[in-house]
C-alpha cells in the first residue's frame, strides 16, 4: 500500500495546488482555534478550484451539526476529530473518521483505538493545552512498541519536516503521515519544503512496507 500524505493547515488556492502537484494524497482545512485556522467559505472556495487532492476537515470538540453542514458546503472526504469527542459522536458525524490520539505517559492506543469507529487513528504528540499543530515530535522509537498492536492503520503527525519524515516511516511504518508546520516558512505553506517532503516521503517508502488497512 502506498504511503498516505497529508499536508494539513492549508488556506490558500496555492498552498493546495502546491501540495496536490507534489503528490500529497489529502489536503487539510483546519476549522478550530489556531493561526492556520481557514472560514468555511474559504475552505469551499479552495475545495470548488483544486480538484485531484483529498479534502480533510479537522475539528475540536465542536457541534455535530457544525461538523457536519462544514463537511457538507467543502465536500470534504474525511472528518478529523482532534479533542475529546467520544465513539458515538464519530459514529453520529456520517463521513470517515481520522481519530487523533495524543502519545503521552500512560497512553494504551489499542484499547483507545479499538472503541472508535474510525478509519484511521493520527497519533500526535502530547502538549498539555494544546490539541495539535506543535510542531513537537513523540518518541517513535518507544511508540514503535506499541504500533503493532493497533486494531487499525494508523497516521503520524508531529513535529515533522523533510529531513526527518524518512526516519519516522523507517521506525514506525504508518499507513499515512500528516505535516503542517515541517512544511512552511515564515508561517505560510513553502512549496519546495512541499515538494522536498514528499519526495523524502515516498523515498523511505521504498525501503520497506508499510501498515495496511484492516
Amino acid at each position: 500500500m502506498t504511503i498516505i500524505i497529508k499536508i494539513c493547515g492549508i488556506t490558500t488556492i496555492d498552498a493546495a495546488c502546491a501540495a496536490r502537484d507534489a503528490g500529497a494524497d489529502l489536503i487539510g482545512f483546519v476549522f478550530a482555534p489556531s493561526r492556520r485556522r481557514v472560514s468555511v467559505a474559504a475552505a469551499a472556495e479552495i475545495a470548488r478550484q483544486v480538484a485531484g487532492v483529498g479534502r480533510v476537515g479537522v475539528f475540536v470538540n465542536q457541534p455535530l451539526a457544525v461538523v457536519q453542514d462544514t463537511a457538507r458546503r467543502c465536500c470534504l472526504d474525511y472528518v478529523q476529530l482532534h479533542g475529546g469527542e467520544p465513539p458515538a459522536y464519530c459514529r453520529a458525524v456520517g463521513w470517515p473518521i481520522i481519530k487523533a490520539m495524543p502519545v503521552g505517559p500512560g497512553f494504551d492506543p489499542a484499547a483507545a483505538a479499538a472503541a472508535y469507529p474510525a478509519e484511521y487513528i493520527l497519533l500526535d504528540s502530547l502538549v498539555p493545552g494544546q490539541a495539535g499543530g506543535t510542531g513537537v515530535a513523540f518518541d517513535w522509537r518507544r511508540a514503535s512498541g506499541f504500533t503493532a498492536g493497533l486494531p487499525g492503520p494508523f497516521i503520524v503527525a508531529g513535529g515533522l519536516t523533510p529531513a526527518n519524515v524518512g526516519e519516522a516511516i523507517r521506525i514506525l511504518r504508518p499507513a499515512g503521515i500528516d505535516v503542517s508546520g515541517g512544511v512552511e516558512t515564515a508561517g505560510a505553506k513553502d512549496a519546495a519544503k512541499i515538494r522536498q517532503f514528499v519526495a523524502a516521503a515516498r523515498a523511505a517508502q521504498e525501503g520497506g512496507e508499510t501498515c495496511s488497512p484492516a
